[in-house]
């Protein structure tokens, strides 16, 4: 999992991570989400009490609200260039504790989408070694 910042929030929260996230304003999936779940556990186990500024229940919606600068938000790592690309932010921080789980359903035999297949074979590799 990557933690995503604006390069405001990043310059400001950038040391000492994963400590700097005390406090930090946080837009999070809603609480029925299996990420909240993992992420929640993650910062009780690290001691963590991030703010709480908006609860999501579509990713996009999140994410727009992270690259305006509302707060810090979560993402796939696998997805990491994407998001900094199209949301135009930073980096923070990854963890390795909180995955996420991706189901590809294709009535096609072969994957053309290329975010797909990329998510795909980042998959296959995990498994592999």
């Amino acid at each position: 999992m990557t933690f995503f910042p604006t390069a405001k929030l990043r310059a400001r929260y950038r040391r000492n991570f994963p400590r700097s996230m005390e406090a930090a304003p946080f837009l999070l999936p809603t609480a029925n989400a299996m990420l909240r779940r993992g992420l929640e556990d993650w910062f009780v186990k690290n001691d963590l009490h991030p703010t709480i500024i908006g609860e999501f229940e579509d990713s996009a919606t999140l994410k727009a609200f992270g690259h305006e600068g509302y707060g810090i938000f979560p993402g796939p790592t696998v997805l990491e260039k994407e998001i900094r690309r199209q949301y135009q932010v930073e980096v923070l921080g990854r963890i390795d504790a909180v995955k996420q789980q991706f189901f590809a359903i294709t009535v096609e035999r072969r994957l053309k989408n290329p975010l797909v297949m990329a998510i795909f074979e980042s998959a296959r590799q995990d498994l592999l070694n």
